[in-house]
């Protein structure tokens, strides 16, 4: 069990305490991770009995995102980025081939791709910053070169840089890693061996496979489901007004309910 609180503007301990009890609610354990018996909260000898892949907050794992940053940054993989976001929604809004699919990044024009290092004046994150102007930094992507990897849900899937996506943010100007970034090197560190996840994140598998390449790291499999979706066929979110777990429970629902979808319709 790993916690991404990565995003100070979306994480705080009370949210996770609320996903730990509601798992633990619809009778999901787990062996190792927050409030395992017997785990550890930092890393310890796999010898004792306990399991070395402890902390288990994001949070407390920055010393790994900022190796794998100065890392990449060594092997000339990054480049800082200064565009605004006014500046990428204007692109993104452009009509252009390979336009992104619902609920996937736009395609970064590569506006700084021509920007060294060096011009950002630091070589990585450093007291609270990426530099002096507070660049975020992207991985530059080969164009035309193919990702491919068998998925053991959907099978066959390639996709193309340039075209099903661009050079891709790893690190945010206000000093936090990338999902992309943190989850990749996580996945590694911790040796997960099979990542289960929605369907509408395979663009960023194949972006996580090109970081895990250049880290010279093993990718683990993949396994994409087909998104949950509404008597509409909608998806279900919050932004599309999909009920909360938690709601569902207090309005009387039971694990057996969510587990096999019998979801009586409440107004």
């Amino acid at each position: 069990m790993r916690i991404d609180d990565l995003d100070p503007d979306r994480s705080r301990p009370e949210y996770a305490d609320a996903a730990i009890e509601d798992l633990r609610w619809l009778g999901i354990r787990w062996q190792e991770g927050p409030g395992a018996a017997g785990t550890p909260s930092a890393v310890s000898d796999k010898s004792s009995g306990r399991w070395p892949f402890g902390p288990y907050f994001q949070s407390k794992r920055y010393g790994l995102y900022e190796n794998a940053f100065r890392r990449l940054l060594r092997l000339g993989y990054l480049y800082p980025c200064r565009c605004s976001r006014k500046e990428l929604a204007s692109a993104a809004s452009a009509p252009h081939e390979g336009a992104p699919q619902a609920d996937d990044e736009p395609i970064y024009p590569g506006t700084c791709r021509h920007l060294s290092s060096e011009m950002a004046q630091l070589p990585g994150p450093t007291a609270g910053r990426l530099g002096p102007e507070a660049a975020n930094w992207r991985f530059r992507v080969t164009d035309g070169v193919a990702v491919e990897f068998t998925d053991q849900h959907l099978g066959p899937q390639r996709f193309v840089a340039g075209v099903d996506f661009g050079d891709f943010p790893v690190w945010r100007k206000d000093n936090i890693p990338s999902y992309q970034l943190a989850c990749a090197v996580d996945d590694s560190a911790m040796q997960i061996t099979e990542v289960v996840r929605g369907a509408d994140l395979l663009k960023s598998t194949a972006r996580q496979i090109l970081l895990l390449r250049a880290l010279g790291l093993n990718t683990p499999r993949w396994f994409h489901c087909t998104l949950i979706a509404d008597h509409n066929g909608q998806r279900l979110a919050k932004r599309q007004d999909a009920l909360a777990l938690r709601t569902l429970r207090a309005r009387g629902l039971t694990p057996m309910n969510i587990f096999s979808a019998e979801l009586p319709v409440m107004v």
